[in-house]
């Protein structure tokens, strides 16, 4: 099965899509990790991404997309795959459907609010980079990590005028995704204000594994 997960930041794609794949033993492939492994790995495509990045030009369309099929392309996605934060606009999701036309779309839907009070009380680990919520998942002890007693802290992308502006580039950029697909019949809306275990459930409703 072969998902691509559309959605605000803050939505919840990433927790499910780790327990999705976990599940149905299909990868969750995000285009940051595409590309870091194509430059650690030296690729045709990553060494020329290396440059364009090294020179401070973004990547284009195309590239991108060719990289994501060179992923696409490696033995463990043969039952499946998520593809998380790919395609970001209609130029590459209209190059992807000539890659792969059978694909199903789920766009998580959750309130400008939700995200906001989601994001802004998230923190982080700063040793293990284990993910901490202090209304719904808490430190048993406040700023330290369970696992590794790390000290936890707030990334500069999760205090409240970076998460406007990056829900600002999302409606931009990637929110007509949702018409495009919706359009084309592949589209399926999810509630991604729920807990990931609710989501989950109903997620494998929805989408039974084969």
């Amino acid at each position: 099965m072969n998902f691509i997960f559309l959605g605000p930041p803050g939505a919840g794609k990433g927790s499910l899509a780790v327990k999705v794949a976990e599940d149905y033993k299909i990868p969750h492939i995000s285009t940051g990790d595409i590309f870091r492994a194509a430059i650690k790995n030296q690729t045709p495509l990553g060494v020329k991404v290396k440059a364009i990045i090294d020179s401070g030009s973004l990547v284009s369309d195309e590239i991108t997309c060719d990289l994501v099929k060179e992923r696409l392309a490696e033995p463990d996605t043969k039952g499946g795959f998520i593809l998380d934060g790919f395609p970001r606009t209609i130029p590459q999701a209209e190059m992807f459907t000539s890659i792969c036309p059978d694909v199903t779309v789920v766009n998580f839907q959750i309130a400008d609010e939700a995200v906001v009070k989601r994001l802004s009380t998230r923190r982080v680990c700063k040793k293990c980079g284990a993910n901490y919520n202090l209304l719904t998942l808490p430190p048993k002890q406040e700023g330290v990590c369970d696992g590794c007693g790390g000290e936890l802290f707030q990334r500069d992308d999760d205090k409240q005028e970076s998460i406007m502006h990056r829900m600002d580039v999302y409606r931009e950029q990637t929110e007509p995704l949702i018409a495009f697909y919706r359009g084309k019949g592949q589209l399926t809306d999810i509630d991604g204000a729920t807990q990931t275990a609710e989501l989950l459930a109903d997620f494998k409703k929805r989408f039974p594994a084969s």
